[in-house]
């Protein structure tokens, strides 16, 4: 049986499904986690609930738009999408404009709502990087055609992404761009030499910054200082402890207490493993898994080549945060501040992944 209508305006339900479960689910996770702390800080509980759910609203009518787009058109929005996005980095750099939260300048504020550029950067530079490779075909074997390219447009992104400074965001986009790059027929030596020339960089990035410096030490030996460094990750080890194998039941978590810090953004799984159990993060991880598994299966059945970079695009970007999320606050990998698709609050990083889903249902509508 079809998953699809037989038209091409059907939905690829192992597509949808998974993304609006996990949206729904967020609601619910985000909800329980922030609704002592919004009711604290602001005087509402429901305060993030309302703002995510906006921007969920806004995202899946987004996504429609998105999935009745026929592929090729994206190609057309390529440089567009690309120079709104490396403005926006620039414009979040400018003292005035750039709203500066944690140290760390990466919003720009739009009435009451705060937008990061980041985000948007990273799917426009999925639809440069697809019709870049898709476009160039057997040249990109070549250095100066193949390789430079796109290190030079990517790398500018990623300078002014560390600028904010976000080394995480930064990691990721160089990550994602060697696996791209790979499949798209980039010299293997070409990439190993720019991995290697890479990690002395990151060493010295971690190193020579004292907060980066900090949550390697936290990572390495969180109990050493479990009051200061470790505060945060012992308190994900707790919620996950805590919970077992059924939960604690939904809203009784006792870390989103003002133990856990912020607890409805980077670390929002660990509530969910707290209120309901391995349950629960299995049930996270099987719905990333069948959603991520058949991004790359629409990569490979998709109608040109352009489309298949980009569905791969899409889905390795999206499968790269979610390891890396589920890593951290499993204590796997230092903290790093990278929100969890779907689950973690924030509305410019909602946006950009319901939109992602949209141009995969796309694709697949026309496989």
């Amino acid at each position: 049986m079809s998953l699809k209508r037989p038209d091409q305006g059907g939905y690829d339900y192992l597509v949808l499904a998974p993304a609006i479960l996990l949206f729904g689910l967020g609601l619910i996770a985000i909800y329980s986690a922030s609704s002592y702390l919004a009711a604290r800080e602001v005087g509402d509980s429901y305060f993030y609930l309302k703002r995510q759910a906006f921007f969920g609203f806004l995202g899946i009518c987004l996504l429609i738009v998105a999935k009745n787009i026929p592929p090729g058109f994206y190609g057309k929005l390529v440089y567009p999408a690309l120079i709104t996005s490396l403005l926006l980095l620039i414009m979040v750099l400018i003292p005035g404009i750039g709203s500066k939260v944690g140290g760390a300048t990466r919003w720009i504020r739009i009435g009451g709502f705060s937008i990061q550029p980041s985000e948007f950067a990273k799917l426009s530079l999925a639809l440069y990087i697809a019709y870049s490779m898709a476009k160039k075909g057997p040249v990109m074997s070549s250095f100066t055609k193949g390789f430079l390219p796109h290190l030079i447009v990517a790398g500018s992104f990623m300078c002014l992404i560390l600028m904010q400074p976000d080394l995480g965001t930064t990691v990721i986009i160089g990550s994602w761009l060697m696996i791209l790059l790979f499949v798209g027929g980039i010299n293997f030596l070409q990439l190993l030499l720019m991995a290697v020339a890479a990690c002395p960089v990151v060493y010295w990035l971690i190193t020579n910054v004292g907060y980066r410096a900090n949550r390697m030490v936290a990572f390495l030996n969180p109990w050493d200082d479990p009051q200061g460094l470790g505060f945060q990750i012992i308190h994900s080890f707790l919620a996950f402890g805590s919970g077992g194998i059924l939960g604690v039941g939904l809203g009784n978590s006792k870390q989103k207490l003002l133990y856990l810090p912020e607890p409805h953004t980077d670390f929002v799984l660990s509530i969910v493993a707290e209120e309901l159990g391995l349950i629960g993060v299995a049930a996270v991880i099987i719905l990333f898994s069948i959603l991520i598994i058949r991004g790359i299966k629409i990569s490979l059945d998709a109608p040109d080549l352009y489309s298949s970079y980009l569905a791969l695009a899409i889905s390795v970007l999206m499968g790269l945060q979610v390891i890396i999320n589920m890593g951290v606050v499993m204590g796997m990998l230092p903290t790093k501040g990278l929100t969890l698709p779907f689950l973690s609050y924030g509305g410019s990083s909602l946006l950009v992944n319901l939109i992602g889903v949209g141009i995969l249902l796309s694709i697949s509508s026309r496989s």
